[in-house]
């Protein structure tokens, strides 16, 4: 869905209500997961933001929606 999309979605009271609500549902059952398999969501979110770095450096990605193989480089 694009972005342009994704606000009409939400201009649209019922739909926002069931997306905040799906949205909602997920996040507890993140949290429930993280807490069962005693994983650090804060500590895997920076890995990932880190490892997503390398992978996809900015002068080679800005503004594609390329895969990090085929960026080139």
């Amino acid at each position: 869905m694009a972005p342009e999309q994704s606000s009409q979605v939400m201009q649209d009271e019922a739909r926002a209500v069931q997306v905040r609500e799906g949205m909602a549902d997920v996040l507890a059952y993140l949290l429930r997961l993280s807490d069962v398999l005693d994983v650090d969501l804060e500590q895997a979110l920076a890995e990932k933001i880190e490892k997503n770095r390398c992978k996809y450096p900015v002068h080679l990605a800005r503004g594609k929606a390329d895969k990090y193989t085929q960026l080139g480089g």
